[in-house]
């Protein structure tokens, strides 16, 4: 009868099994922390946008998001403020169509900035720096816009222009001058009233009939060149020339 073979005592490497296994988890782990420590801005807004679906405004899903966590989200500022600064724009032209002056207001949006021309018939009456009642209106519509997006906004510059009143002639150089500066400092001094933005970061300018946008040959085009325009800009965005600004919005409307 053949006897039954011993079975050899274990020797404990199983416990190497269980540790092996806990070093990979962690491995993994730590590879998946590493992989999210950088969020991609737009599949972050995506992701967030489906968790909300009936939200109206993606900047603002991000923004409840981050606060309502305590915590901000890597890599999401940039993205955010660029959205934020974008609905400024959307505001803008609601605002307009609401009034009812399309025809009135050229709305333009470029990279870091958003163009207003307005026709200066709009706030004033002629030879006038007093704002009129319905240019008041329109002031306290644009404020409303811009009041949420206060804090992406850089700069907001007020440009104040004439028109040369004869085909051949140019106007008196003080009225002319001190005219377009009052324009621009009144429409200033009226945005800065409803504390929109810190006051440093509101200029006005006057340039007078020196920076016409049409001929003065015609009534009608003379007319073009009477207008007051709001330059605003985005937190860290490159600061151009006046000439610059007007390259890009005529490319853009043409």
């Amino acid at each position: 009868m053949s006897k039954r073979r011993e079975k050899k005592p274990e020797n404990g490497s199983n416990w190497m099994d269980t540790y092996g296994d806990m070093v990979t988890l962690l491995l993994c782990f730590f590879v998946l922390l590493y992989s999210i420590s950088s969020v991609d801005q737009s599949k972050w807004i995506k992701l967030v946008e489906s968790f909300n679906p009936d939200a109206k405004e993606v900047s603002q899903i991000v923004t409840d998001t981050v606060a309502d966590g305590n915590d901000e989200v890597p890599g999401s500022a940039e993205a955010t403020e660029e959205a934020v600064f974008d609905e400024l724009y959307e505001r803008l032209k609601l605002a307009v169509e609401d009034a009812g002056i399309e025809t009135e207001v050229e709305l333009t949006k470029g990279d870091g900035y958003t163009f207003v021309r307005f026709r200066d018939t709009i706030f004033f009456d002629g030879d006038s720096a007093v704002i009129r009642p319905e240019g008041k209106v329109i002031l306290d519509r644009f404020a409303e816009a811009i009041a949420p997006a206060s804090d992406v906004i850089q700069e907001i510059q007020v440009l104040g222009h004439t028109t040369q009143a004869l085909p051949n002639h140019q106007n008196d150089v003080v009225n002319d001058r001190v005219l377009s500066c009052e324009r621009a400092a009144n429409v200033t001094v009226y945005l800065q009233q409803k504390n929109l933005v810190s006051p440093d970061k509101l200029v006005s300018v006057g340039y007078g009939q020196f920076r016409p946008v049409a001929p003065f040959d015609t009534e009608e085009n003379r007319s073009k060149n009477r207008r007051v325009e709001i330059i605003i800009t985005k937190n860290n965005s490159i600061q151009r020339r006046l000439d610059e600004y007007y390259e890009e919005v005529v490319g853009k409307n043409e």
